[in-house]
C-alpha cells in the first residue's frame, strides 16, 4: 500500500470530488482507494478546516503533506498567505485550480505570476473536475515514487495530533508516520517527556495491521506509557542504542532542540523584519511552538524554546517560521542547528 498524503487549501465540495471524506476535525481528511497493479494506491486529503481563523491547521496539513492543492476562488491576501506556507515548506510540488466564486473572474497570468514570484514554480494548473485533478495526483504519486519508497527505509518520526484512553485496549496516540517504518512489539520512545513503550497494536485505515510507514495516518496502541506521556504536537521515535559490547550506537532519529541558531530564508511577499525579543512560531512534522528571538545577526537568529523543538536528525523538513500578529503571519523557512 503507498499513500500520497496532499495538504490542501480549498473547499469541501472540491475535496469531496475527488476523494471520500472520513474524519472532520480541525483539519478535515478525504481518501480515494484504487489499486495498479495489484497494489493500493491511496490519495489522502488533508485540509484545514478552520483556516484562516487558525493558522496552526493549515501548518499541520502542509506539515504532513508531500505534495499540495491550491483551490482559488479570488485573489487577496488570504491566497497571498497560502501560497507563502506553502513555498515556505517542503512541499514543492501540487495543483493549482482557478475556481472563482459567484461568477466572478480572476486573471490565471495574474495567479500564474504570484505562484512564481512565491516560489511555487513547479506547480501545475488543472482544469476544476475532481476526476482530472485525482488523475494529477496519481500521476505526481508516480513522479514521487522513490521518495516514498527511501522514506520508509528511514529512521522512524511519528507526529501526534490526537491521543486518548481506549477501554481495553489502553492509551491510544493518532498521527502521521513522516519516515520510517513502524512494527507491532517495536520498543518505542515518546518526546517531549522522555518516556519508553512499546507498540501493543496498529491501525491504518480502520484496519488492523503488524507494520505502517511513511505517510500512513496511524493508531497506536502504547503498552508501558502514561496518558499524561502525550500531548499534541508529540513525536514518537525509536530509542537510541548503546551496545558497549557490541560496539553499537544509534541516536534517536531527532535532534533536541531548547536554544537554536536559526538561518532564515524570508517569504518574497514578508517585509517585515524579526529583531531581539520577538516571539515567533516553528512548526515542523506538526509540533507548533513558541520561541523568543535572543539575538540577531544577519540573516541568523537565535531563539529559545518555550518546549523543546525536535529536528530530524537526517533530511529534516523545511520548518516554517511565523509570527501571529504580522501580514502575512509567515516569515518564510529556516535550517536550524542546536546550541543547546
Amino acid at each position: 500500500m503507498t499513500v500520497l498524503n496532499v495538504a490542501m487549501f480549498g473547499s469541501d465540495d472540491l475535496a469531496k470530488s475527488i476523494a471520500k471524506a472520513t474524519d472532520q476535525r480541525d483539519v478535515h481528511t478525504y481518501v480515494h482507494k484504487e489499486y495498479h497493479d495489484g497494489e493500493a494506491k491511496i490519495i489522502s486529503i488533508i485540509r484545514p478546516a478552520r483556516y484562516p481563523e487558525r493558522l496552526r491547521p493549515l501548518l499541520n496539513a502542509i506539515s504532513a503533506g508531500r505534495v499540495g492543492v491550491i483551490e482559488v476562488n479570488s485573489v487577496d491576501a488570504i491566497l497571498g498567505e497560502v501560497l507563502v506556507a506553502f513555498a515556505s515548506s517542503s512541499i514543492d510540488s501540487g495543483l493549482a485550480i482557478i475556481n472563482p466564486i459567484n461568477g466572478e473572474w480572476i486573471d490565471e497570468e495574474i495567479v500564474k505570476k504570484m505562484f512564481h514570484q512565491a516560489g511555487l514554480t513547479k506547480w501545475k494548473f488543472v482544469s476544476n473536475e475532481g476526476v482530472e485533478i485525482r488523475n494529477q495526483l496519481y500521476q505526481l504519486m508516480e513522479d514521487l515514487e522513490q521518495v516514498l519508497i527511501d522514506s520508509a527505509t528511514s529512521q522512524l518520526v511519528v507526529s501526534i495530533d490526537q491521543y486518548f484512553n481506549v477501554k481495553g485496549i489502553g492509551l491510544v496516540a493518532i498521527g502521521y508516520v513522516q519516515s520510517g517504518t513502524i512494527n507491532v512489539h517495536d520498543e518505542l520512545y515518546i518526546l517531549p517527556a522522555k518516556v519508553g513503550g512499546n507498540t501493543k497494536s496498529l491501525q491504518v485505515m480502520d484496519d488492523d495491521v503488524k507494520q505502517a510507514k511513511s505517510g500512513d495516518r496511524v493508531g497506536i496502541a502504547i503498552r508501558g506509557a502514561k496518558d499524561d506521556s502525550l500531548n499534541n504536537g508529540s513525536i514518537i521515535v525509536k530509542p537510541a542504542v548503546d551496545d558497549k559490547k557490541t560496539n553499537t550506537h544509534i541516536p534517536l532519529s531527532v535532534i533536541e532542540h531548547k536554544l537554536s541558531e536559526l538561518t532564515i530564508a524570508p517569504s518574497p511577499f514578508q517585509k517585515r523584519v524579526l529583531t531581539e525579543g520577538d516571539v515567533i512560531h516553528i512548526s515542523v512534522d506538526l509540533q507548533f511552538t513558541v520561541g523568543r528571538v535572543k539575538s540577531v545577526n544577519g540573516s541568523k537568529l537565535r531563539v529559545e524554546w518555550e518546549s523543546p523543538v525536535y529536528i530530524r536528525r537526517d533530511e529534516p523538513d523545511s520548518a516554517i517560521i511565523a509570527q501571529l500578529d504580522s501580514k502575512p503571519r509567515i516569515i518564510g523557512s529556516a535550517s536550524l542547528i542546536a546550541l543547546e
